[in-house]
């Protein structure tokens, strides 16, 4: 779905959907203008039935996790979470009983009485989670709150997070930067560029079938070549793939992601997944599936090695497994390429 045709976003009761897109495309803006902390220019908001357009933020009750947490420092982890009870004016055995539930849920119940400062990034970052769902939101804003914890703990994070959304069945908008974290956490993904909604759709829809040469970039990585589409070639059950000539004459079969035709100007995307290297001259020559190349570069990265392969006058990136056949760079190879990932897009 392209900016153009978005002009409205709806977002289903428990659903969590993610704000992706790189900084200064307007995710922070968006989340901003939901919780009421920022007045929009034109369109209107509704919770449900109730139109909030013009609320301030304590009567829309939504309720926001910070980059930086934002607890307060001088206040007890019970403290904390019970400021904004107190705020609304529950009884003291009401403000208990929600913390200590709260605390349950973030699997954290011990630590009421610790400050802040006496608790990790990971910790800390349930906590202000802790605070926010104790107020029982009708929508939970997430800004970036995993970007301070180191890369480790953020992946486990990731998935724990994730784990408890699911469980609350909040209403949940989560803006991130990290494609990652959006396709591990969130039900749907809304791509964005330069203040404009580029793409909706599940995290796998956007990875598979990306709308724009934009979306292919980032979400996910690949290599792009450019073409004409030469013929159809018909599976058995799949849509046809196409087969696209480029201008130094190699043949490329891939996987349309939109409506393209005979002739049509095209731009291939090839995922790292859709590369596969074996020594030169080994391996089946059928359907744009094989090519001939030259190892450029050769990087070690751990448990993989990432590769820049030559192939005509087009380079191609990908990675494979450490442990498996290894090249270095000026090794020539063939190259084999899955149709199902390379992606065609109207240029």
């Amino acid at each position: 779905m392209l900016a153009a045709e978005i002009s409205k976003l709806d977002i289903g009761e428990g659903e969590i959907v993610a704000l992706l897109g790189p900084s200064g495309c307007g995710k922070t803006t968006t989340l901003r203008i939901v919780a009421g902390l920022i007045e929009q220019d034109a369109g209107s908001l509704y919770f449900g039935e109730r139109d909030v357009t013009h609320l301030p933020p304590e009567q829309r009750n939504a309720a926001m996790v910070f980059q930086n947490y934002a607890l307060f420092p001088h206040m007890t982890v019970y403290q904390n979470i019970a400021f904004g009870l107190e705020v609304r004016k529950f009884s003291k055995a009401e403000i208990s009983k929600k913390v200590a539930s709260v605390l349950d849920l973030v699997k954290l119940p011990a630590v009421g009485e610790r400050l802040p400062k006496q608790l990790s990034g990971g910790q800390q970052q349930r906590i202000a989670i802790a605070r926010a769902l104790a107020t029982e939101p009708d929508v939970l804003l997430f800004d970036e709150p995993l970007s301070n914890l180191d890369a480790k703990l953020r992946e486990y994070m990731r998935v724990e997070l994730r784990s408890l959304l699911v469980s609350l069945k909040t209403t949940t908008l989560y803006v991130t930067h990290d494609q990652t974290e959006a396709m591990v956490i969130s039900d749907r993904v809304v791509v964005m560029d330069k203040g404009s909604i580029v793409q909706v759709g599940t995290p796998a829809n956007v990875y598979l079938q990306p709308a724009t040469r934009f979306v292919a970039e980032f979400v996910g990585s690949g290599s792009f070549i450019e073409g004409r589409v030469k013929r159809f070639e018909a599976g058995n059950d799949d849509p046809p793939q196409a087969v696209v000539t480029t201008d130094d004459g190699l043949d490329i079969t891939g996987s349309p992601c939109a409506m393209v035709q005979v002739g049509q100007k095209v731009l291939l995307c090839i995922r790292p997944e859709a590369v596969a290297l074996m020594p030169a001259g080994n391996g089946p020559t059928h359907g744009g599936s094989q090519h001939q190349g030259e190892v450029e570069a050769a990087v070690d990265i751990g448990e993989l090695v990432e590769y820049d392969v030559r192939v005509g006058r087009w380079l191609v990136r990908t990675r494979a497994l450490a442990v498996g056949q290894r090249f270095k760079a000026g090794d020539f190879v063939s190259v084999m390429l899955d149709p199902d990932r390379c992606l065609l897009l109207a240029a």
